[in-house]
């Protein structure tokens, strides 16, 4: 990807670098003990921003909250701690020290925070007045630029490993976009993808824009582990600001949606934390069920809020249904 970036740079081409995260790393650890900055309010690491600046903090990106960078770990006061993973700050950071000579722009919701900075961001680098454009998926959708020649899609395993049974679809549907990008006008275009992964039947197909091999091997394992369209699924997501109190609760409507689901053969799985087991000081459980028949879910839906309204233990905390999932919880 160096080569072809050099060579379109000397080719006054222009390039696009797309990476699914933004921010300048994905969490900050300390080298000597191992110590790994997290939100207080969330089940999660705090991701870096503006590196190398007076301004330089920690942010959550789920409740928002910040904290200042610290120089020393708060638990063994070693001054070793730095980032892990990569964001579109650390690409532009890069890319800006690899190719000193180009003129970047860097396109995220940080960046395109303020009024019409969106629209001024794609007009800069429509009117070929940046060489290189770094951004997220904002950047592979719809635009169409004659002169790019060259999409860089950076660790594309982001999103391919997901804990979501759609990770490799949504990551055949960026990256198809992302290399739409590319050759759009006169000249010929290019696409380099950077993954661990490159034997994964989602990124060759990817690679080759060939949607029904994709189509094809995703069906069957869909098929195989029961998920969408070939088994309906109902994610019933829990929250309480007591985390005793939540696992209690979850284990009984466990034991509930069981007896309930028997007869029909509803397979009925957790209850387990959420992927993000806390947000904002409320812990987070799920369960899942699947059965082929989406009226069965139905009426185990329609069961459980019947007992909600029954039993007062259960009124003490939030409980929300989602069938058919876009996002694992």
């Amino acid at each position: 990807m160096q080569n072809r970036i050099t060579d379109r740079l000397e080719k006054k081409e222009q390039i696009m670098l797309f990476i699914n995260r933004r921010g300048f790393a994905g969490f900050i650890s300390c080298r000597s003990c191992g110590h790994v900055f997290r939100c207080p309010h969330c089940d999660v690491s705090l991701t870096e921003h503006f590196s190398g600046t007076p301004k330089a903090k920690l942010v959550c990106h789920y409740c928002g909250y910040e904290e200042k960078k610290q120089n020393s770990c708060p638990k063994c006061q070693s001054a070793y701690i730095a980032g892990f993973g990569i964001g579109t700050q650390k690409v532009e950071e890069q890319v800006k020290k690899m190719f000193p000579q180009a003129r970047t722009l860097r396109m995220d919701t940080d960046t395109t925070k303020n009024k019409d900075a969106h629209e001024t961001i794609l007009n800069q680098f429509a009117n070929g007045e940046a060489d290189i454009l770094v951004g997220t998926q904002m950047i592979v959708k719809g635009h169409d630029f004659a002169n790019v020649t060259l999409v860089g899609v950076i660790a594309a395993d982001l999103t391919l490993f997901e804990n979501d049974y759609k990770s490799a679809e949504r990551t055949f549907d960026l990256l198809t976009q992302a290399a739409g990008r590319a050759g759009r006008g006169a000249l010929k275009g290019e696409v380099v993808i950077q993954t661990y992964a490159p034997e994964h039947y989602c990124i060759e197909a990817a690679a080759k824009q060939d949607y029904q091999t994709f189509y094809e091997k995703e069906k069957a394992y869909r098929s195989l582990l029961s998920y969408p369209p070939f088994c309906h699924v109902l994610a019933v997501f829990m929250e309480d600001a007591g985390q005793d109190r939540l696992v209690s609760l979850s284990e009984r409507l466990y034991e509930k949606l069981s007896s309930w689901g028997a007869d029909e053969q509803v397979r009925v799985i957790g209850p387990c934390d959420a992927t993000i087991a806390k947000v904002n000081d409320r812990y987070r459980r799920v369960i899942y069920l699947k059965h082929e028949q989406y009226a069965y879910l139905v009426e185990m839906k329609n069961r459980t809020e019947v007992l909600l309204e029954q039993d007062p233990a259960f009124k003490e905390f939030a409980l929300s249904f989602d069938f058919d999932p876009v996002h694992s919880y």
